[in-house]
């Protein structure tokens, strides 16, 4: 009898693959690629691991987590540990040569793990000259790569105001910071989105006045709201100055520190500015146009659902896309192009199921829906916030700011989104996570048994409450 047969992907011709980038989303898809068998090159010009490992997500979470230690040790006398004269010191030096060096280290380990993989890395610029070519401008000239695909991964940079441009020394992006070689005396952060909080949180744990200017009511304007009023209350406690409504309209250096002109006529004077107010595409002098690649209105590459560009054969993937600024996401995207242009099993990128945390003090993360999607009536769930105030764990570590949020599709009891502010909530957030990509009712996470005492028995506890909506 006759069928229809399919030919495996390890006795397929060798695609050829080249990647702009080697950032999370092209070095996650490179490795995916040489794996089914694909001849793959990367082109990068800083080092493998692009801006989110050198000068971006592993530097400043790295940051962060000394910024907690440093909040643990503050805090110790609440538990009865007594450190007597001992007051925590950061030592920027210190600090910063130590996160530069995992970032380095880093860099090196991804670059050897995709040398093992049979990858073949370009240091240099890479740019489209042909929907089938890319020109590499390297030290030692320029070379001409020729292949079936490309992906393009080159990432985003930090946005500039023309009045107020970043020096290194006194006015900071986020990628200049870690030059610092002490603990500003104050700091003033401009943009309350998700990097100006987390350095505002991190600079006033390592021991900094910070000043955090944000142009809407609150920080953390495009988030949960519960969670942003969390974090405000974490911010009041801890001195942080919380200056809203209001914007920054020129940085300049003085003798001595910054002054920051707000609108209004308001004026903020710090020792230091660090400037977070968003990221701009790595789109220009790419040879996008030539080779039809077209551009959104915000200036990113438009992509599908599988990661495709306008132009047949060429992806993007990661922060020149749009989609989301996370390091996961620009991974995610880079392997869902690399399965479709491979003609592997592969399912379109889904947003609504990505998960992601704020690393403040208290950490922020949320998957699935949000409150705002319910509000608006694009989904109609059944909400259930937790507050860890009566959590047994969260006493014994004397966490006072926190809660367990878990949305439940009315009518079905199936788990579509969730919201952890806590400690390590990038951690808690994962079995919500679970529950909404794989479709599991709150009764699958309320059975389930946790370890008491525990702040994920706060999952369940909320789970078990949403039972009685159903």
């Amino acid at each position: 009898m006759g069928g229809v047969t399919s030919t495996p992907l390890h006795s397929r011709p060798r695609p050829s693959l080249t990647i702009i980038g080697g950032g999370p989303g092209g070095y996650e898809a490179a490795m995916v690629a040489a794996k089914l068998g694909a001849q793959v090159t990367i082109v990068e010009s800083k080092g493998m691991g692009g801006s989110a490992v050198l000068t971006d997500v592993v530097p400043s979470k790295t940051l962060i987590a000394t910024a907690d230690s440093m909040r643990r040790a503050g805090r110790a006398a609440g538990l009865g540990v007594d450190l007597g004269d001992r007051a925590a010191v950061a030592d920027m030096p210190v600090v910063n040569r130590r996160l530069l060096d995992l970032a380095s280290e880093q860099s090196r380990d991804i670059r050897r793990a995709l040398e093992r993989a049979g990858v073949r890395v370009v240091i240099g610029h890479g740019r489209l000259a042909g929907p089938t070519t890319v020109e590499a401008v390297t030290e030692d000239g320029t070379e001409t790569i020729e292949s079936e695909n490309i992906l393009l991964a080159t990432g985003a940079s930090p946005r500039e105001l023309p009045t107020a441009m970043p020096d290194g020394e006194r006015i900071f992006n986020w990628t200049q910071v870690y030059s610092l070689t002490e603990v500003p005396e104050h700091l003033i952060v401009v943009g309350s989105g998700v990097t100006g909080a987390e350095f505002a949180s991190a600079y006033n744990q390592l021991g900094a006045k910070v000043s955090l200017v944000s142009s809407r009511d609150r920080v953390l304007p495009g988030g949960d709201p519960d969670a942003a009023a969390v974090l405000e209350d974490a911010f009041a406690e801890d001195g942080v100055n919380l200056v809203s409504k209001t914007r920054a309209e020129s940085v300049e250096r003085t003798e001595n520190g910054v002054r920051v002109q707000l609108s209004g006529g308001r004026v903020l004077e710090g020792s230091h500015c660090l400037l977070a107010v968003g990221g701009i595409p790595n789109t220009a002098d790419l040879g996008l146009e030539a080779a039809g690649v077209k551009l959104t209105d915000s200036g990113h590459i438009a992509v599908d659902g599988v990661s495709r560009t306008s132009a047949p054969g060429i992806y993007a993937a990661g922060d020149c896309t749009g989609v989301f600024a996370l390091a996961s996401v620009a991974a995610m995207q880079g392997r869902v192009a690399v399965a479709h242009l491979m003609g592997d099993a592969v399912k379109p990128f889904q947003p609504h199921l990505v998960s992601s945390n704020i690393f403040t003090s208290p950490e922020i993360a949320t998957v699935g829906v949000t409150e705002a999607q319910v509000a608006s009536g694009k989904y109609q769930a059944d909400i259930l916030k937790l507050d860890l105030a009566t959590n047994a764990r969260a006493k014994m570590q004397n966490v006072t700011h926190g809660f367990v949020k878990i949305f439940a599709r009315k009518g079905s009891g199936t788990v579509i989104g969730g919201v952890v502010v806590a400690p390590r909530a990038s951690e808690l957030i994962y079995p919500i996570a679970l529950a909404v990509s794989h479709k599991l009712h709150v009764d699958d996470l309320a059975s389930t048994y946790t370890v008491y005492p525990s702040i994920s028995g706060s999952i369940s506890e909320a789970a078990r409450r949403l039972h009685v909506y159903l």
